[in-house]
C-alpha cells in the first residue's frame, strides 16, 4: 500500500469519527433518517401518471422538454404537469428570446428556461459538480456542470425546488414559493390541468382518500383508530426536526402527538420510545405499534434513531427527513435496517391511563 493510499484512508477514517462525534449530541432528540436504506413506497407505488399527456401538451411542449418534465417529475416525485406548466409560464419551454432565457439575467436577476434567480441556483450560472454551493443547481445530463441555461439541469433543479416547498401534496404552496404571487400560482395551475388528459393535478397516492378506509379499518380498537386518524391527517406536512406540530413533525414527534390525541402519554423521543413499549415479534405487529430503525452514526440496535408507526401490515406512517419529502405512508418490510417492533399500548403506565379514561 502506497503512502498516498494510506493517507487517504486515514483522512477518511478521521472524517467518519469526526462526523460521529458531531452528530452524537444531536441524537438526544431524534435522528433524521437520511441513511435509512431501501426504497420506500407510498400507498400506491405510482407517484405520478406520466402517460397522462393531453393533446395540448403534445402539441405545445417540445419533445426534449416533455421527456425531461416527465423524467424528473417521476424521479423527484412531483406532478410533471405542474413542472411543465412552470416552464410554459416562465419561458414558453425555452422558446422565449427575452433577456435572461438563453444568456445573462432578466431585470429581476432570473436566468435560464426555468428562470432561477442566480442566488437560488447557487451563486453563479454554471457550477462544477461536485462542489460546495447553496442552491438548487443540478446536473441533469451528467456532464459535470450544473448549467442554469441547460434544460436538463434547470428542469431537474425546478423539480427539486417544487418538492422542497410542498409538492406534490401542497402544489399551491410550492408554486407560491417559486413566484410570490397568487395570480402566478393560478395561471400555472390552469396550464397544468390543460396538460393532463383528465384535467386533474394527479392527487398524490399518499394523500388519496381512497387509501384511508383500509388503513383506519385495520385499527384493532377504537383507541388505535383515534391514534391512526390523527397521524394520517398529518400526511403532506413537512418533516421538522424536533417538531410536534401542527406545522411539521419529526419521526417521534408525530407518534407522540398521535397518542396524545387519544389521551395517552408516551415518551417524546425515539430513544425514549424504544424501551417504553413492550417488544413485539416480527410478523405480530399491528396498527398502532411502532417499528424502529438503525439510522446511521450514533444509533444502534440498542439506540435506534428512527421510528415509524404501523398503520396496516407492511405499511407505516413516518416523518423521515427534510430531504425525503413530506410525512406519508410508506412500506417498511423492504427496509434492511429494522431494529424491532414495540407496542406502547401494553406498557403498564399506558394500561393505567386507559383505565382512567374508561377504556
Amino acid at each position: 500500500m502506497t503512502s498516498r493510499v494510506r493517507l487517504a484512508l486515514l483522512i477518511g477514517l478521521a472524517g467518519v469519527v469526526l462526523t460521529t462525534l458531531i452528530m452524537a449530541p444531536m441524537l438526544m432528540s431524534t435522528f433524521p433518517s437520511f441513511l435509512g436504506g431501501g426504497i420506500t413506497t407510498d400507498c400506491d407505488d405510482t407517484v405520478t401518471d406520466v402517460t397522462n399527456v393531453s393533446d395540448t401538451a403534445q402539441s405545445d411542449i417540445p419533445g426534449e422538454y416533455l421527456s425531461l418534465y416527465k423524467k424528473w417529475g417521476k424521479e423527484i416525485g412531483v406532478q410533471w404537469t405542474v413542472l411543465a406548466a412552470v416552464g410554459k409560464r416562465e419561458t414558453d419551454h425555452g422558446r422565449s428570446n427575452l433577456q435572461g432565457v438563453k444568456s445573462g439575467t432578466n431585470f429581476a436577476g432570473a436566468a435560464g428556461p426555468m428562470q432561477f434567480l442566480i442566488s437560488t441556483w447557487g451563486g453563479k450560472a454554471k457550477i462544477k459538480i461536485p462542489s460546495k454551493f447553496n442552491g438548487y443547481a443540478s446536473d441533469g445530463d451528467d456532464d459535470g456542470v450544473a448549467d442554469v441555461y441547460n434544460p436538463a439541469d434547470a428542469i431537474l433543479g425546478a423539480a427539486k425546488m417544487l418538492k422542497r416547498n410542498g409538492a406534490p401534496s401542497d402544489v399551491t404552496r410550492a408554486l407560491f414559493a417559486y413566484n410570490h404571487a397568487m395570480w402566478y400560482v393560478e395561471q400555472v395551475l390552469v396550464i397544468a390541468r390543460k396538460y393532463a388528459v383528465d384535467g386533474t393535478l394527479e392527487v398524490p397516492p399518499d394523500d388519496d382518500p381512497a387509501c384511508d378506509p383500509p388503513l383506519v379499518d385495520a385499527a384493532p380498537s377504537e383507541v388505535v383508530k383515534e391514534i391512526l386518524e390523527y397521524a394520517l391527517a398529518q400526511r403532506g406536512k413537512p418533516y421538522r426536526w424536533g417538531g410536534t406540530g401542527p406545522q411539521g413533525y419529526d419521526c417521534s414527534g408525530i407518534i407522540y402527538m398521535a397518542y396524545r390525541s387519544a389521551g395517552l402519554s408516551i415518551p417524546r423521543t425515539t430513544f425514549g420510545q424504544w424501551p417504553f413499549g413492550v417488544k413485539i415479534s416480527k410478523g405480530d405487529e399491528q396498527a398502532g405499534d411502532l417499528v424502529f430503525f438503525n439510522s446511521g452514526p450514533g444509533t444502534s440496535a440498542n439506540n435506534p434513531g428512527h421510528v415509524g408507526m404501523v398503520v396496516s401490515p407492511g405499511k407505516m406512517i413516518e416523518a423521515r427527513c427534510t430531504l425525503c419529502g413530506p410525512i406519508k405512508v410508506t412500506t417498511y418490510r423492504d427496509r434492511p435496517n429494522i431494529v424491532g417492533y414495540t407496542r406502547p399500548l401494553e406498557n403498564r403506565t399506558v394500561v393505567d391511563q386507559l383505565k382512567r379514561i374508561g377504556v
